[in-house]
């Protein structure tokens, strides 16, 4: 009985705070043994992972708030931030040049150079799609 009761209160604070470690120390039960309920049941394992993900979802909201807050007080750091992960004009940019002289396609080494370069740059998507 007080096992289920455990594991619904463990539940109710991933949902708050999504940290195992924290929640167990609000319910004042071992991390072990929530990770022990977790191998040994399937359902508390997807319950236990829906609530995280409620419990991030949550934090991120209260994140984005912060931020807002920052932005209406003329915080530039936090201007640039939000511009910069929301807003496609503001995304840093890698710019490839190069001069052909005559030349119409690349050699595969070439290509091969200008792929790996893109993939640093955390650009795979557009590396592909050539």
């Amino acid at each position: 009985m007080r096992k289920n009761n455990d594991k619904k209160l463990i539940l109710e604070q991933l949902k708050k705070v999504p940290i195992i470690q924290v929640a167990c120390e609000k319910v004042g039960v071992a991390r072990s043994t929530v990770y022990r309920w977790r191998e040994q049941s399937k359902k508390f394992a997807r319950d236990m992972e829906k609530a995280i993900d409620e419990g991030e979802a949550l934090i991120n909201e209260m994140g984005e708030s912060q931020l807002i807050s920052l932005i209406r007080d003329k915080n530039f750091p936090a201007v640039r931030f939000w511009l910069t992960h929301r807003n496609p004009k503001f995304r840093e940019r890698v710019e490839v040049t190069t001069n052909l002289q005559g030349q119409e396609e690349l050699s595969k080494e070439q290509k091969t150079v200008v792929r790996e370069a893109l993939r640093l740059a955390s650009l795979d998507k557009i590396s592909k799609k050539q």
